[in-house]
């Protein structure tokens, strides 16, 4: 099962979309839009779990594709 996050960068100036424990594979400015493309390959990569971090990087949602 493929694992997804959505975490912030080192300022919290923007978030990234990350696949397992690899490098980050696209920064957004807005953590909607970084959520919205975590979902779709999260979804076009079923089974999979997709994570969401908030500032502080602690897991505030888990969501099952």
């Amino acid at each position: 099962m493929k694992k997804y996050h959505v975490v912030p960068d080192r300022d919290v100036q923007g978030w990234y979309v990350k696949i397992e424990d690899t490098a980050p594979v696209d920064h957004y400015e807005m953590k909607t839009d970084a959520i919205e493309y975590a979902e779709k390959i999260a979804q076009e990569n079923k089974p999979s779990k997709l994570y969401i971090l908030d500032q502080d990087r602690e897991v505030v949602e888990e969501r099952k594709y």
